[in-house]
């Protein structure tokens, strides 16, 4: 509330407000127009002492108030409150605890004291703040102890001692001040003061850890009913109690799992939780940084302790509305439900400062102003009414809510997680006390190396290892390797300015990446092994079964000789035996044929018969399926009936004959009845039926209506019976005719059979013969077969015996190659162990830092590994390591760059365990990305209003997604995506993402990029998400352009590069696969490996395979060195290329609209070499390059100018020039950084005297000594020694650059020694110098940046690429696109962008993109919000194929316009053509940039064309004088004004009015005042510039420019001007005029003397270097002076220099006693009250500053204001308020101190006689009271008076008699001219003297009369060089008339020409 409105104003505006009701009863209500009264209410205020920098309430407000003063009471008092406190609590415990109150209460008290004295809020420790809560908190954790628990004094001194360390010391910070030893020393004190000399050795005596102090926590026991609060005396015990704890916590069902390694600090830290959650109104600040485990513990112990957590879930759209109904559900469970409830709310959830504000009033009151409305409140009342009843209130409102807001204070425990990191928490602190007064501050420390090395060994314990000592060094490497990522990320960040957080996240995946890496490691490496081995043990085998082999083949051979010869008798008695039984065959044959022709006749009557019977049998068939179709019912359908239908009747009279039957219905329906009825005419003997029967039948069948059909229709049973009796007829009736040959058929066969009979026993009898004879055959074949085996298996042995030969020897190569790999492999298994160590470091923590950072980490690690004696490959490199070649081949072919740098990134990218964020300015990354996934990936952005849709896609459907150009920050709603934050849910598991819970698949992959270069990301990121540096490096870039080069110099060598890199790789691939076949056969063979031949055979060709595929590798590497070293040849053009592309990088560190895309380069180096190729044919590769080089460095210069501003084309072309210098190692360091950064003198003792102080300053002096000391400039201080007069008229030069060196330095110093030089001399020059070098080293064209050509621009792009004009002040582009638009018959929609023309843009581009048109969006930086919509419509159109439906028009155009802003999208500025419009520097180029806008058709307008022609001319001559006046500062213009293009016009088109309306007589008075005063003057605003304007206008626009007799000279003072107007000049005859100007103007050409130029070149040279410094890495000074050590010796040394206050009562009483005039006594108190109030201020600021630095007052805000000033060494704003100036710190100082000695030489000898006019806070005051004074001496009128100012050439301390009239002053300074003492007047400065003493002038007052302005100058005086001043305090303060001397007035003018009270140095 107290703030000011800023620094100048005394105004707070909330205490104003305040006050008005005091004053006024009340406010306006601005929406009613009525004034509000607020009735019956007092106001009571509150508020701390205004010290340590708090603001000082307004008097007038203090004024309103009745001031009371709280003092802090006595230690007395507060012993005795706290003693009554303790006193009942220790009356339940034992004798010897009872009296301990007392010693308690002042032990306490006592630390406090010594805790506020010593442990002070310093900037970094701004938390350090103590007050009499946490002496009460001490005491309320006191009270928690029970008798159970603490029976003796030493356990109430470790409780106490717990309490004070617990409420201190863990907010202490881990520093070099070692605060927490510090603090228990103070303890100890206190102990034996007031414990009856107990010390900390003695009471800790059993405590685990004496550092830490006791432990103590109330969930140790779970048996009691209420929670003791007890001393641990076994930490293992307790550290098991956590752990179960959590293993309970991550079974919750919908609880996210938390996998936490408890180790000690963390088991402490949920002590600590615990403690505060388990107390009344208990509040946490838990501090540190993101991924210590802030949040993890705190929900732990909140588990531990059954309370509920309460979180926010931030989203986009959460606001304020939001957050205060979430606050509203958080008070309804705490208050209205009653239940305890802990609200956690970390930083990164801060959307709006509000919520910060809110919780502090929660903490400070427990309720939030306002929160709930009118009709809100009936619920809350409704709610607690109850329970506030039971509680005994009354039941009114009013209670209601106070009992609500207390149940709410205590069931709720606000938890907030705050982050250290920046300036934030201490701001937060600072506006925001309830943060720190009512909370527990619980820091998070860095993880000590032990307790890292703890952690580490935790994660080691089931890990087999060696032995323990392993293990324990192992986890003394992890520690080793997160202290020096964190050492590193510091360094980085002062050396490169860039950001990187390590957290304990990193150190805990280290842990668990390296047992993940390690393991894989040991199953890949001990596979291979184990494989080898197999196949090593298979040969051996085969090697050593050769000899058993031989000795069997030998027995083999004697077995299969008695083999054959018992054959050979066998087969004797064989064919003795075989002739007998052939006899008997032939017999048996005989007789067979002859039986077997009877079988045929047999078989043929058969055959006949049965050809008969088949015609009856289908209708037979088809009766008995019907039959079978019937069952009992239909037969009991027909027995059902009484009286049957006749057809039913007459079928079942047929059926009864069949079967012999009557044939009555009674009768059939008994034969129905019989169970056996269906299965009898089924088997019915239908062979063997009678002739009767037939008969009968035959009349039944014959009848007409005895059809199936007929009867069917009248009962189905009967239909089927009917059919059967048909069938049975035509049956027997068939039978009947073939009975005679059945008959016949049967003799036959009985013969037959008795033949057979005599045939069988035959054949028995030749069988016996038979087998006899086969039994002796199966005896020979089997002796045979025998003999056949015996010699096949010596067959076998002998081809074995060749095979194991042959597979002996062709795998010997292998054998011997194995073995050595094994031993290879058992070397990698070995040293796995500490190569994984490195490679899980790797990934953990190398991805944010650059190749030089992580060389030095890796070399750093394996330092480590060899200290502690751990395994590692001495040559380790992670990507051979971590990355198969041919998935690294893959990834190059993919797009991924081949370099190392790369190959780590990718690495990183698909192995790390947290989603990769890829910084990637370039684009590669995202390129690699697209291409590795394909068509699966989902590419969305932050801005994409599907983004959460297709992420969830993703999780759900496992795709990859790509979330491309993400800021800084990052979207909240992806927290659970990037946190992996899965939920078990039975056996899913899922994901909770906003209110959806998604089935989490685990091929989800999230890859996010960002274009920023540099990002900051915070530490909650930096752990949720592996930062990997993409940014292209430099030898990356080279190897891409190497091959861009070779691929167009020499395309048949790249592609063969290409194809013979594809066949190594396939090569290798075949060799890796054809061994992994040999040893896949090999270990798949079960048994001897010889016994099969097709393995042998396959092993063979492998081996034929691998030989031939090694042969050809070896020749294929042969040939890739020789292509390689062709390659090399054009090496020097892609390192230029690579060199100038990093320098076009560096540039968007300048201004953040230099973005340039990788893609254009490349393509703009491509287009470089087509246009760098030369008729010749056959240059050599050196010669090419040196073209190409030419070319693209060339081109790039001109590609880039385009974009940038005129201030940095030098800064450019000089960068390139430096780096290339560099790269050919021609630029010594030495000499490169005294150019940057000059010479620095610290101690000047042990300095060469200066041999000319009266022309070379200390300054200077210093820079030469420093440059004699580099060794190639030694000699060259006792140069000037020597030669002191040569070298100041080199010094004097006007060009030093150009000018030989005196002596024989000229010969001797190189072009960058001669810039140190003049560096050193001459600052001013160094940019001419550096634009020298540029053009000897680069060539003359670098040098001058090509003109500005929009229709050459235009001709380069195309409809993907939009246009962006960069703005400058006062420049329009509108004009140029016209006319460019009107030249190309393009119709062109202009949009000025601004509120509400969103729409109207978008609509324009769709309209363009359909139809061709061209777009201009002017202004784009007065709508960034919409900026990202427009970037997102860019590249939608730009990645629309060519050809496609929705394929933008060719013609279509964007050309954007915007000022320069770090908000505009980096992907619009990197895919489009930037051009800067400002005005061209230097009058040649302005002159050419306006006549370029003037077409022919309007320079013949006008009718007048001769005095049109030259009145034009030097209108555009009057226009670049005005600009590029600019250029000398304060000098040039006293403000600075943005003419443009637009003036001109109006000019022009004036002049061309003027001259066709008066063709007689030209008006120039007219002309002059409309241009001069009306057009260019109307911008104008200071009364001496409209002077300047109307000299110029004067000069150019007169008879004489328009006299055809005579050349007009535009610069008169200059003779032999190249200026003048040329007679009658068309307009190419004016351009050619205009181009024969000079390219640099001299400050004669503007009026102005050549020291003009000075002041304003070396502050440009300066901001040159200053900025080349800035590009930059930082070297940091180990042991350097801390800043706030800086500022505090700063402090002390001002305090002793500042004067003291003047005594105002003393002086008034002094001076109330003099006879001085009244007027000057006015001025003199009104002065000492303006000092007073300074120097009050001064003292005060300086004070409390110093008390801030040492922590003994907080910091504020101001205080940082004034400290950071101090640093940059700039005088504060606050202590500027009196007077102004520009001088640093230690000059203003000097000047105050003479200021104050002046006006205390006033008071104490009297009226000065000559007045130091400078020490005026107010001059104009002081020369008002000089006309008052003569005024009331002379007893006129002062408006009567005006001033004379004579000369007086006396010195000032020679005046003896004060002035009679008026007064004398000295002291003021004279810029742009030099007063001539001897002529008494103005004339030249001498060169290179900026300023001059100005002699005694005497301010005399004299009466008013109209003067003679003849030869007199009226010469401004301004209080300090800024003469334009402020809005509050302007600087003019009077004019003075001077001589002029032998100029006019308006040639001083032209010079701006002035006089200072005060100067810059």
């Amino acid at each position: 509330m107290p703030q000011k409105s800023s620094i100048e104003s005394p105004f707070q505006p909330p205490l104003e407000l305040l006050r008005l009701w005091i004053d006024y009863g009340g406010w306006y209500d601005r929406s009613k127009c009525a004034w509000r009264f607020v009735l019956d209410s007092q106001l009571v205020t509150a508020m701390a002492p205004p010290s340590g920098g708090r603001a000082v309430i307004c008097n007038r407000i203090q004024a309103r108030f009745h001031l009371v003063n709280i003092t802090t009471p006595e230690d007395s008092q507060l012993t005795r409150i706290f003693e009554s406190i303790l006193t009942p609590k220790l009356q339940e415990f034992d004798n010897e605890i009872k009296p301990m109150s007392r010693p308690i209460a002042l032990a306490t008290i006592g630390l406090y004291r010594s805790v506020l004295d010593t442990f002070l809020p310093t900037p970094e420790k701004s938390h350090y703040q103590f007050n009499l809560r946490d002496v009460a908190k001490v005491v309320q954790g006191a009270l928690q102890a029970d008798k159970q628990h603490f029976d003796t004094s030493q356990s109430i001194i470790r409780l106490w001692c717990h309490e004070c360390m617990r409420v201190f010391s863990d907010r202490f910070l881990q520093d070099a001040s070692e605060d927490t030893a510090r603090f228990m020393d103070m303890v100890n004190v206190s102990m034996k003061q007031n414990f009856e000399d107990e010390d900390w050795d003695k009471v800790m005596e059993n405590v685990d850890d004496l550092h830490y102090g006791p432990v103590l926590c109330s969930f140790m026991d779970d048996n009691t009913g209420t929670l003791a609060y007890e001393e641990v005396t076994d930490f293992s015990l307790l550290a098991r109690r956590c752990e179960d704890r959590l293993e309970d916590y991550n079974l919750e069902p919908k609880l996210i799992n938390m996998n936490l390694v408890l180790f000690k600090d963390a088991v402490r830290h949920v002590c600590r939780i615990h403690r505060v959650l388990m107390m009344p109104r208990g509040n946490l600040m838990l501090v540190g940084v993101g991924g210590s485990g802030r949040q993890s513990l705190a929900r732990l112990a909140s588990y531990i302790a059954e309370i509920d957590i309460f979180a926010i879930e931030i989203t986009k759209q959460y606001r304020l509305v939001e957050w205060h109904d979430d606050m509203k559900r958080l008070f309804e469970e705490a208050g209205t439900s009653n239940k305890p409830i802990t609200f956690l709310f970390n930083d990164t959830q801060i959307k709006e400062q509000a919520f910060l504000e809110d919780i502090n009033n929660i903490l400070s009151s427990g309720e939030i102003p306002n929160l709930y409305s009118k009709d809100e409140l009936p619920a809350i009342y409704d709610g607690v009414r109850k329970r506030a009843t039971d509680a005994g209130c009354d039941g009114t409102q009013g209670e209601l809510w106070t009992y609500f807001v207390e149940s709410v204070r205590s069931n709720l425990h606000i938890i907030l997680a705050m982050s250290p990191v920046g300036s934030a928490l201490r701001t937060r602190c600072l506006f925001y006390p309830g943060l720190i007064n009512n909370t527990t501050i619980d820091w998070f420390h860095r993880w000590p190396a032990d307790a890292l090395t703890a952690v580490g060994s935790a994660f080691l314990s089931n890990l087999v290892l060696d032995c323990d000592d392993t293990k324990s060094n192992i986890s003394s490497v992890f520690s080793m390797v997160h202290l020096s990522a964190q050492d590193s990320s510091d360094k980085m960040l002062q050396e490169l300015k860039r950001h990187n957080y390590i957290t304990p996240t990193h150190f805990l995946e280290l842990a668990r990446g390296y047992r993940t890496v390690l393991s894989a490691k040991r199953t890949e490496i001990g596979d291979a092994r184990d494989k080898l081995s197999n196949g090593l043990a298979k040969l051996i085998e085969a090697r050593d079964g050769v000899q058993i082999m031989s000795v069997e083949l030998e027995k083999k051979k004697v077995v299969c000789a008695q083999s054959q010869k018992d054959c050979e008798n066998l087969l004797v008695e064989i064919v003795s035996e075989r002739r007998v039984a052939d006899e008997q065959r032939k017999q048996v044959e005989a007789d067979s044929e002859r039986i077997g022709k009877e079988e045929i006749d047999c078989k043929a009557i058969a055959d006949d018969a049965e050809a008969e019977l088949n015609v009856a049998l289908p209708a037979l068939e088809k009766a008995m399926a019907e039959v079978e179709k019937l069952d009992k019912s239909a037969i009991s359908e027909v027995k059902a009936y009484k009286s049957p239908p006749k057809q039913v009747e007459t079928v079942l009279a047929a059926v009864m004959i069949l079967f012999s039957k009557q044939t009555d219905w009674n009768t059939a329906k008994k034969v129905l009845g019989e169970a056996n009825f269906l299965q009898s005419v089924k088997s019915y003997d239908k062979d063997n039926v009678g002739p009767s029967i037939m008969k009968k039948i035959k009349g039944y069948v014959s009848q007409a209506d005895f059809k199936p059909e007929a009867v069917g229709a009248v009962s189905k049973a009967a239909g089927a019976l009917c059919v059967w009796v048909h069938a049975i007829y035509i049956y027997a009736n068939v039978a009947k005719e073939v009975a005679p040959k059945r008959a016949r058929l049967k003799g036959a066969q009985e013969s037959l059979a008795v033949k057979q009979a005599s045939l069988r026993k035959a054949q028995e009898e030749l069988a016996e013969v038979t087998a006899k004879v086969n039994r002796l055959k199966q005896k020979y074949d089997n002796s045979v077969g025998e003999k056949n085996r015996l010699r096949a298996e010596a067959d076998q042995m002998q081809m074995l015996l060749e095979r194991a030969d042959k597979l002996v020897n062709g795998l010997a190569g292998e054998n011997e190659r194995w073995q050595v790999s094994i031993g290879h492999l058992q070397g990698e298994l070995t040293r796995c162990l500490g190569d994984s160590l490195v490679a899980a470091a790797f990934l953990s923590y190398a991805g944010p830092f650059d190749t030089q950072y992580r060389s030095r980490l890796v070399s750093s690690w394996l330092d480590a590994l060899k200290e502690k004696h751990l395994p590692f490959t001495d040559s380790f490199t992670f990507a051979v390591f971590c990355a198969r070649p041919t998935d690294v081949r893959q990834w190059n072919i993919q797009g991924l760059p081949a370099d190392d740098f790369s190959t780590e990134n990718g690495v990183i990218s698909v192995r790390c365990s947290r989603w990769p964020l890829m910084v990637d300015p370039q684009n590669q990354a995202n390129k690699w990305v697209r291409r590795m996934e394909e068509s699966r990936l989902r590419v969305v952005d932050l801005k994409s209003k599907n983004m959460l849709r297709e992420i969830e896609n993703g999780i759900v459907y496992g795709l990859p997604v790509l979330l491309q150009d993400i800021l800084e920050e990052l979207d909240p709603a992806l927290e659970p995506v990037l946190a992996k934050a899965l939920i078990k849910v039975g056996n899913r598991e899922v994901l909770r993402l906003g209110d959806k819970e998604l089935d989490y698949n685990k091929d989800f992959k999230l890859y996010m990029t960002t274009k920023l270069g540099n990002p900051h990301y915070t530490p909650e990121v930096s752990t949720k998400a592996t930062i990997i540096n993409f940014a292209v490096k430099q030898k990356g870039l080279e190897a891409q352009l190497l091959g861009t080069v070779v691929q167009k110099e020499q395309p048949a060598l790249e592609r063969q590069k290409s194809d013979l890199t594809l066949r190594v790789a396939a090569g290798k691939k075949k060799l890796v696969d054809l061994e992994d076949e040999i040893l896949r056969l090999l270990s798949e063979t079960e048994g001897s490996l010889l016994e099969n031949e097709s393995l042998v055979d396959t092993l063979q060709q492998s081996k034929i395979a691998s030989d031939d595929v090694s042969r050809q590798l070896k020749e294929a590497e042969e040939t890739e060195i020789r292509i390689d070293a062709k390659r090399e040849e054009f090496r020097p053009a892609a390192t230029r290329s690579s060199v100038a592309y990093f320098v076009l990088a560096d540039m968007g560190r300048i201004d953040a609209m230099y973005q340039f895309s990788l893609d254009s380069y490349v393509d703009l180096f491509s287009q470089s070499m087509d246009e760098s190729r030369t008729g010749t044919k056959g240059v050599n590769s050196a010669d090419r390059c040196r073209q190409i080089n030419s070319a693209h460095t060339l081109s790039v210069y001109k590609y880039t100018c385009r974009g940038l501003f005129e201030r940095d084309k030098l800064l450019f072309a000089l960068q390139l020039c430096l780096r290339i210098m560099t790269g050919e190692n021609k630029i010594p360091t030495q000499e490169f950084d005294f150019f940057c950064h000059g010479g620095v003198v610290v101690d000047r003792h042990d300095q060469r005297p200066n041999p000319c102080p009266e022309w070379i300053d200390a300054g200077t002096w210093d820079n030469i000594t420093e440059l004699d000391n580099i060794p190639t400039c030694m000699g060259i201080a006792s140069a000037f020694e020597q030669g002191h007069r040569d070298w100041r008229a080199w010094f004097t030069s006007s060009k030093p650059e150009e000018m030989s060196l005196p002596g024989d330095w000229e010969n001797k110093v190189t072009e960058l020694q001669r810039m140190c030089i003049i560096r050193a001399l001459r600052l001013d020059r160094v940019l001419f110098c550096a634009t020298r070098f540029v053009s000897m080293n680069l060539g003359p064209q670098f040098a001058d940046p090509p003109p500005f050509d929009l229709k050459a621009i235009f001709a380069c792009s195309n409809y993907r690429t939009p246009l962006i004009f960069v703005l400058s002040p006062g420049v329009d582009p509108t004009a140029q696109v016209k006319s460019l638009a009107l030249g190309q018959n393009m119709a062109v929609d202009i949009c000025a962008l601004g509120q509400g023309q969103a729409s109207v843009a978008a609509k324009l581009i769709n309209l363009g993109l359909r139809n061709g048109t061209w777009v201009f969006l002017a202004n784009c930086h007065l709508m960034l919000s919409w900026m990202p919509e427009l970037e997102k419509c860019v590249s939608e159109y730009c990645t629309v194929t060519e050809g496609a439906s929705d394929a933008p028009h060719n013609d279509f155009r964007l050309w954007l316009s915007a000022s320069p802003s770090p908000h505009f999208p980096i992907f619009i500025l990197q895919c489009g053509i930037k051009m800067t419009t400002e005005p061209p520097r230097g009058l040649r180029a302005n002159m050419m940039k306006l006549y370029n806008l003037v077409s022919e058709e309007q320079y013949s307008r006008c009718q007048q064309r001769f005095k049109y022609r030259r009145l034009h001319f030097a209108l555009c001559w009057f226009h670049a004088i005005l600009l590029e006046r600019r250029k000398f500062k304060n000098m040039g213009f006293n403000v600075p004004y943005e003419f443009n293009e637009s003036d001109y016009s109006i000019c022009h088109d004036l002049i061309i009015v003027f001259l066709d309306e008066y063709p007689d007589q030209t008006p120039f008075d007219a002309m002059r005042y409309l241009i001069a005063e009306a057009n260019y003057g109307g911008r104008v605003t200071d009364a001496l510039d409209r002077k300047l304007v109307n000299v110029y206008i004067n000069q150019f626009f007169c008879e004489d420019a328009l006299d055809p007799q005579t050349t007009f000279n535009l610069t008169p003072h200059v003779p032999d001007s190249p200026y003048i107007i040329p007679s009658d000049a068309d307009l190419p005859g004016a351009k050619d005029a205009v181009k024969n100007f000079p390219q640099s103007d001299a400050a004669v050409a503007f009026g102005q003397h050549a020291n003009a130029d000075i002041a304003s070149q070396i502050e440009d040279s300066n901001t040159l270097l200053g900025t080349i410094v800035s590009l930059q890495p930082k070297s940091i000074n180990v042991g350097s002076e801390s800043l706030e050590q800086k500022v505090l010796v700063n402090c002390r040394l001002m305090q002793e220099q500042a004067p003291s206050i003047f005594n105002v009562a003393a002086l008034q009483t002094t001076m109330g006693q003099r006879a001085d005039p009244e007027p000057m006594k006015t001025v003199l108190y009104q002065e000492a009250d303006r000092y007073n109030t300074l120097l009050s201020t001064l003292h005060r600021t300086l004070r409390a500053l110093e008390l801030g630095v040492q922590g003994l007052v907080v910091f504020t805000p101001a205080l940082e204001e004034i400290m950071g000033a101090l640093l940059n060494f700039k005088v504060p704003r606050a202590w500027s308020k009196c007077y102004p100036s520009l001088k640093p710190p230690g000059p203003w100082m000097r000047d105050l101190v003479q200021r104050i000695d002046s006006l205390q030489k006033w008071i104490d000898e009297g009226l000065p006689r000559c007045f130091w006019l400078p020490g005026f806070t107010y001059p104009t005051g002081f020369l008002t009271a000089l006309l008052q004074t003569s005024a009331r001496k002379n007893g006129v009128a002062i408006d009567t008076l005006s001033w004379d100012f004579p000369i007086v050439l006396t010195p000032p301390a020679s005046i003896t008699q004060h002035a009679k009239d008026g007064s004398y002053c000295s002291g003021l300074f004279l810029e742009g001219a030099r007063w001539d003492f001897d002529s008494s007047c103005l004339t030249e400065p001498i060169p290179m003297e900026l300023c001059c003493y100005m002699p005694v002038i005497h301010f005399r007052p004299v009466e008013m009369k109209k003067k003679s302005t003849k030869g007199i100058y009226s010469c401004p005086l301004y209080m300090y060089p800024c003469r334009t001043g402020s809005r509050e305090r302007p600087s003019f303060v009077i004019t003075c008339d001077l001589k002029a001397g032998l100029q006019s007035a308006a040639y001083w003018t032209c010079r701006g020409t002035a006089m200072l009270l005060s100067i810059s140095h």
